[in-house]
């Protein structure tokens, strides 16, 4: 079920990896090697035909949709959920799953108890395979497994195309009412601190030097290169666009390919092989990409409010990277303070 996969992400049929181009590309799974951080379709359908319906007390499987929209978006994502489907999916609202934050920012990481919270209302228990999805294909559901990985529960994946991609491979949707999960146990798990980057770590990593001392992180900037370099306006009204000092652009749609549905306008994100992952971040960040991935220097994902940021996360953790983390607040909470410094020129 799962060869293609585990060779799509550098392992053969025996379980042996083979090396992707000329850098080392290690392990694409999660820390406990058992659960894929990707999907597809077909790979979910293998997944449900084979949970066992006779442990009503145990959710084997529980898919959430985690579409999220702009805030200046007509669409609303909740809405769209209520018309249309995974079956069985239930809505995971990333605005209200989140922790209240002091320049009132939006999906900032929840509390312990609060994600706890969340988990028993959703029938989710520690052994659930909690799989994730959105309505763009790839999007704000990255954003979602990050939650998710932060708190311990490696037993998660993205569906790799969302609920677009489902429907184009003739998969069913579900239209009806939604049914309310049964309410499980859910131990309070620990939250890896080390997953998150604050706004005074992001300020004194800006002051250092990538070339001078390798502990230094390297920060990427998920937004547009316009927004990263100033030339385009920030889509939060009197917010200055810019980036902070020593950080690269790296958009996240650079990891992701567009597909259209055939006989349709319709189109959805997917990532790149890994291979082309590869290829993005050489060519947005040069030669800091191979001691990335090597493990010799840190990285963070940044980019407007903490959301697409999840997309070059987990790009990076399907290359195999390890010590990636998020700046939560990203640009928003970074150029709200009027004591930051902001830079609009190319690196």
């Amino acid at each position: 079920m799962l060869l293609a996969l585990l060779t799509r992400n550098g392992v053969n049929a025996a379980g042996k990896r083979f090396p992707i181009a000329s850098l080392t590309v290690k392990r694409a799974f999660s820390r406990s090697m058992s659960t894929p951080l990707l999907l597809s379709p077909s790979q979910l359908q293998q997944l449900l035909l084979s949970e066992s319906p006779t442990d009503s007390a145990t959710k084997q499987i529980s898919i959430l949709d985690s579409s999220w929209f702009m805030p200046n978006s007509p669409r609303k994502a909740n809405e769209e959920f209520q018309e249309k489907r995974i079956p069985g999916a239930q809505f995971l609202d990333l605005d209200e799953v989140s922790s209240p934050h002091d320049l009132g920012l939006k999906h900032m990481i929840p509390s312990e108890r609060h994600f706890t919270d969340v988990c028993e209302e959703f029938g989710i228990d520690p052994t659930s395979h909690v799989i994730l999805y959105d309505t763009h294909g790839v999007f704000s559901s990255p954003r979602a497994l990050f939650m998710f990985r932060a708190f311990g529960h490696e037993k998660s994946s993205v569906l790799d195309g969302g609920l677009p991609r489902w429907e184009a491979e003739g998969f069913p949707i579900e239209a009806k009412p939604p049914v309310r999960a049964r309410k499980s146990v859910y131990p309070t798990p620990v939250f890896d601190k080390g997953m998150i980057r604050s706004y005074d770590q992001m300020v004194s990593n800006s002051f250092t030097d990538l070339h001078s001392d390798s502990a230094v992180e390297l920060v990427v900037d998920a937004r547009s290169r316009g927004r990263f370099l100033g030339t385009e306006s920030e889509p939060r009204a009197g917010l200055s666009s810019g980036h902070i000092p020593h950080s690269f652009s790296l958009p996240f749609t650079a990891f992701l390919q567009t597909r259209t549905i055939p006989n349709s306008s319709v189109q959805y994100s997917t990532f790149l092989s890994l291979p082309e992952l590869r290829n993005a971040l050489v060519s947005h960040v040069g030669d800091h990409a191979e001691a990335v991935i090597q493990g010799k220097r840190p990285i963070t994902t940044s980019c407007g409010s903490g959301m697409t940021a999840g997309v070059l996360w987990l790009g990076l953790k399907l290359l195999g990277v390890q010590n990636v983390a998020l700046y939560d607040e990203s640009w928003t909470g970074y150029a709200s303070r009027a004591s930051s410094k902001i830079e609009k020129a190319a690196n």
